[in-house]
């Protein structure tokens, strides 16, 4: 079997059309539905479908790593040099015969290439959506700032927003998912070295993030609506809350990265011990090939006990740090949706963790999982792009110059 160079870029032309021609149902979709709206109504109604098939996009990335499919083409963009599998049939079919249960097969090879065609879809929404928000801008610019199309939010600079109507915002997500596209390259030639593929996780969830800024801020100023104000205090847990969730994602990362869901089997005991025989300084070595470590010797058991009990220990704090921000955002009526969803997807972690240990890590418990916590800093972001600190009396908020 002749070997297969890792990049490969005879079909990327295809691919990039095959991108914009899956893009143009969704940009199809926003058009004909806004027809009789502004430009503000339809890029609001993009950057939320675009939110929405990103988060889709984060799922089937989960499904394609939990499903063996990573390396279902070897090389990249395309499979085997082809635009699809049916163009690489020959070569999958000689390297599935070799080795039948490998990382080759038909059925992975469509795996990795629809997460590929998701992704390329994606990016040319992206693109479509930095495109709207620039030409908004320059027109909004030429009008003064008065255009008839600007709305009472925007003539108030969408307080609150923190720059949320900006085009820099989808230019960032545009910058972002091209880096993600570069891991994506990574992980297929770097063969799904650990560290590479945990941080395409974490890459995902940050595109997520890009992408539900804008999301609420311009849905908000299409519905002429203020940010809602809420206490420093608050503000701050919620900052908190999404900087211990991006840790523990990125730990979770790691324990799938490393397959070492299951070197615990039991809960809440771990082999039958509170604290069983670990190896931190192995599970910690973070640059080196899976299943190896630095100095090229196998990693042990103990590493991959040391890995997922790491995780756990993270997950009793930020499950609690979750729960108190769910409690405190009680006190704030304009954010129940947002607390009901923020309970929800916290109620469905804990099951599909517990799920992913004493069920032997079934597939869609552990899909379920990562984009559990995918819609978890989601939730926490559309807490922050929807609020405001200010002071506040009587849980009402302070008007400017009124001393609290």
């Amino acid at each position: 079997m002749s070997e297969q160079a890792l990049y490969d870029l005879a079909p990327v032309l295809e691919l990039m059309l095959l991108g914009l021609l899956l893009a143009l149902g969704p940009l199809a979709w926003v058009w004909l539905r806004n027809r009789s709206g502004g430009s503000l109504k339809r890029l609001q109604a993009l950057s939320v479908l675009t939110l929405f098939l990103t988060f889709d996009l984060v799922l089937f990335g989960a499904f394609t790593r939990l499903t063996d499919s990573g390396l279902g083409c070897p090389d990249w963009p395309g499979c085997y040099g082809s635009a699809s599998p049916m163009g690489a049939r020959a070569q999958i079919a000689e390297a599935q015969a070799a080795m039948p249960t490998g990382p080759v097969t038909h059925g992975k090879a469509w795996i990795e290439m629809v997460h590929r065609y998701l992704a390329t879809t994606v990016g040319v929404l992206i693109i479509a959506m930095t495109i709207m928000a620039w030409r908004r801008a320059r027109r909004l610019g030429r009008a003064g700032g008065a255009g008839a199309e600007r709305t009472g939010a925007e003539r108030t600079g969408a307080e609150g927003t923190g720059g949320a109507l900006s085009p820099w915002w989808p230019t960032l997500a545009l910058f972002w998912v091209c880096l993600q596209g570069a891991f994506g390259a990574w992980t297929v030639t770097m063969k799904l070295f650990p560290a590479i593929v945990t941080l395409h996780l974490l890459g995902g969830t940050g595109l997520l993030a890009l992408l539900c800024v804008p999301a609420v801020g311009l849905s908000r100023a299409a519905r002429q609506q203020r940010a809602t104000v809420i206490s420093p205090a608050l503000r701050a847990g919620l900052w908190l809350g999404l900087a211990l969730l991006v840790l523990q994602v990125a730990l979770g990362g790691w324990v799938s990265t490393n397959y070492a869901v299951l070197a615990c089997s039991s809960f809440p005991t771990c082999q039958g011990s509170w604290w069983p025989a670990m190896d931190f300084s192995q599970a910690l070595q973070i640059w080196r090939p899976l299943g190896l470590l630095q100095d090229g010797s196998n990693i042990s058991f103990a590493g991959l006990t040391a890995i997922h009990y790491l995780h756990r220990l993270a997950a009793y704090v930020v499950v609690a740090a979750l729960a108190g921000l769910w409690w405190r955002l009680g006190e704030v009526p304009a954010l129940a949706s947002q607390r009901r969803v923020l309970g929800a997807f916290l109620v469905l972690q804990v099951l599909t963790g517990l799920s992913n240990v004493v069920l032997d890590w079934p597939l869609v418990a552990a899909v379920l999982h990562t984009g559990g916590a995918a819609a978890l800093v989601t939730v926490i972001v559309w807490c922050l792009a929807a609020s405001r600190p200010g002071a506040l009396r009587d849980g009402l908020p302070v008007a400017r110059g009124e001393i609290a």
